[in-house]
């Protein structure tokens, strides 16, 4: 089955935040000095991780 090119649209945008991939990462620390020991991803709560920018 063949798409139809003229119904298809636009591809939406891509999020700022997380440049399309749904996922953002964040320093992890820890200890009194707040020491630095990695980095954990998480959920991009722009755009709910979809990828796509929000319509606001």
């Amino acid at each position: 089955m063949r798409k139809n090119p003229v119904t298809a649209g636009p591809e939406p945008a891509k999020c700022p935040t997380c440049h399309g991939s749904g996922e953002v990462s964040r320093a992890v620390r820890v200890g009194r000095k707040r020491r630095t020991v990695g980095q954990q991803t998480g959920l991009c709560l722009n755009c709910l991780g979809s990828g796509e920018a929000p319509t606001d």
